[in-house]
């Protein structure tokens, strides 16, 4: 059985619980077991947004608040610091590369830069970087496949905003053909997957 982790951070507003939950939704879409933990901040807009996600295909041992993590999802630097002491060794870091700020264990991690904030403002909504940023990840470690992803995006949207899925759907598009397919993957490698890879 493999367990993988996901941390994600970012301020809040960024829509980083709503990537989290579609990479949840879409992981148990394709039959996997999955875990999914939020953390807000008191602000609205502005403070910590942090999730945890476990995905695995058998039954989860990992509690909701992991310790070490295979990878992370990192919309913005600000809340990064705590997080970072709790990446294993060699884990896979997709970064914000449009706004993060500051420096990156690149010995320790395998630091992937995807520019999601201007890949989805050339999009025309700088909203929708959570979303580049979750198709991205899904092609660079190849979690979730971006049928599920859309799925689960689409399950994850609440009602009043379902205006927003056809842009959600082309920034999840634009960031899996943006991320380097399958370079750090998640799970063993079929013969199929491997012609996909570079």
């Amino acid at each position: 059985m493999t367990e993988r982790e996901v941390l994600l951070t970012g301020i809040g507003g960024q829509g980083v619980q709503l990537a989290a939950q579609s990479l949840a939704r879409a992981a148990a879409v394709e039959g996997k077991r999955v875990s999914l933990f939020g953390v807000y901040g008191g602000m609205m807009r502005g403070g910590n947004s942090d999730s945890t996600i476990v995905v695995a295909d058998g039954p989860i041992l990992a509690p909701p608040l992991v310790s070490h993590a295979w990878s992370a999802i990192v919309l913005h630097h600000k809340f990064w610091p705590p997080l970072a002491g709790r990446m294993r060794p060699g884990g896979v870091l997709v970064v914000n590369s449009s706004l993060f700020e500051g420096e990156l264990d690149r010995d320790q991690l395998r630091v992937f830069e995807v520019p999601a904030t201007d890949l989805a403002t050339e999009l025309g909504n700088a909203m929708a970087a959570s979303m580049v940023i979750a198709g991205a990840y899904a092609s660079i470690t190849g979690l979730v496949g971006l049928a599920a992803l859309v799925d689960g995006m689409a399950q994850s949207v609440p009602p009043y905003r379902r205006q927003h899925v056809d842009t959600n759907t082309a920034a999840l598009t634009a960031g899996f053909e943006a991320g380097p397919r399958l370079v750090a993957p998640a799970w063993k490698l079929l013969a199929a997957d491997k012609a996909l890879v570079p």
